[in-house]
């Protein structure tokens, strides 16, 4: 079974997101676990957690169907010890949030090195940091997501994915996210079938399908490989619609969280089902 849904709001409290998603016909959803602007929030109420674990049994979602999206200010290359401490720490307190609502898995931007130092040298300083929350929790996975490549963005590249992948010391706690969007970004041409499944092939080779723990699927409103982050509502972009009927017609993709982070949420419900009515 193919698990899509969109990025929902945690707007009143986090245990809404669960009730939004099933409102919607979601059969998997992504949230955030605090603001995601934010370096520090409240911590969460145990009425709060509690309230969330029952709502998320009460609408039928497993964590597996949930990819929690960690705040966009973190940084884990960062080469500023300053800067990159207060990602570290921001970084715990997301994991930490994640374990007490239950949930097993966070996707996150690998970051930036800010032409400060070398992609090698960035790399490594990713994978040193995972292992170093991985140490200070106990269950979440660190899902890592390819980025279309802006500035000194990582995670554009197969090669780099693996060198941070390969840098973790407890695989089963290490994961990759494919954003579709950011690949198109990135220069890998999945606009048509034989395309996304070459696209598919090279990663297996190149990381390994192992590894692929959620997608994100967004049209893009910018050109192949324009190195750029805009997203699309589905077959409103240069993506077009054909990769999406190749993702949900691909069984090496089932029972992973496929998440929408299209812009219109006004249409989501029909995205849903027009997903669903591509894998049927």
């Amino acid at each position: 079974m193919h698990f899509i849904g969109p990025h929902v709001s945690v707007s009143g409290g986090v245990f809404n997101a669960p009730l939004r998603a099933k409102e919607l016909g979601a059969t998997a959803f992504g949230m955030f676990v605090k603001n995601q602007r934010q370096w520090v929030a409240k911590p969460y109420t145990n009425s709060e957690i509690e309230e969330f674990k029952l709502n998320l049994e009460s609408c039928g979602y497993q964590a597996s169907q949930v990819l929690p999206h960690a705040g966009y200010l973190i940084n884990m290359a960062n080469p500023d010890e300053e800067a990159y401490q207060k990602s570290m720490g921001s970084l715990l307190d997301e994991v930490q949030r994640c374990e007490q609502l239950g949930l097993t898995m966070l996707n996150l931007h690998p970051g930036s090195h800010l032409r400060k130092i070398t992609v090698e040298q960035g790399c490594a300083r990713v994978a040193q940091s995972i292992n170093s929350i991985l140490e200070q929790s106990t269950s979440v996975k660190i899902v890592i997501e390819n980025t279309a490549g802006t500035g000194g963005n990582l995670g554009s590249r197969f090669e780099e994915l693996r060198a941070m992948v390969d840098g973790v010391n407890d695989q089963k706690r290490v994961g990759v996210c494919l954003d579709t969007m950011h690949s198109f970004g990135a220069g890998f041409d999945i606009r048509q079938r034989e395309g996304f499944l070459q696209f598919l092939e090279d990663f297996d080779n190149q990381v390994g399908l192992r590894y692929l723990s959620g997608m994100h699927l967004n049209d893009s409103m910018v050109e192949l490989n324009a190195h750029r982050d805009r997203h699309a509502s589905l077959g409103k972009g240069f993506l077009g619609i054909d990769v999406f009927k190749a993702i949900m017609q691909e069984q090496r993709l089932a029972n992973i969280p496929l998440i929408l982070e299209t812009p219109n949420e006004d249409i989501w419900a029909e995205e849903i089902q027009l997903l669903k009515d591509f894998a049927e």
